[in-house]
């Protein structure tokens, strides 16, 4: 199978300052939607990941994962709302 993701290029797109803050916000979020998802699936935490027995290191609250895995969640975000930047939508607070 050859597949080539071809994402939308957000390079030259810059965040406002004022939804810097949303960035954390929406990476916390991700993490969470995903946790749940798994925890509805029937993952428990487990110091290793274990596929088998669904054990999951990054099972805990956003605040206790390793930099590396927010890092992960933060770029999630950021990209999110750069496309919707990219794609002529606004984004503001009431």
């Amino acid at each position: 199978m050859d597949y080539t993701p071809k994402p939308i290029d957000t390079s030259a797109v810059s965040l406002p300052v004022e939804l810097e803050p949303l960035v954390e916000q929406m990476a916390k979020n991700v993490h969470e939607v995903w946790a749940q998802k798994r925890i509805e699936e029937g993952w428990k935490y487990g110091k290793k990941r274990d596929d088998e027995l669904r054990l999951h290191p990054c099972l805990v609250s956003y605040e206790q994962l390793p930099e590396i895995e927010k890092e992960y969640d933060r770029s999630t975000a950021l990209e999110t709302l750069k496309l919707i930047i990219k794609l002529g939508f606004t984004i503001e607070k009431p």
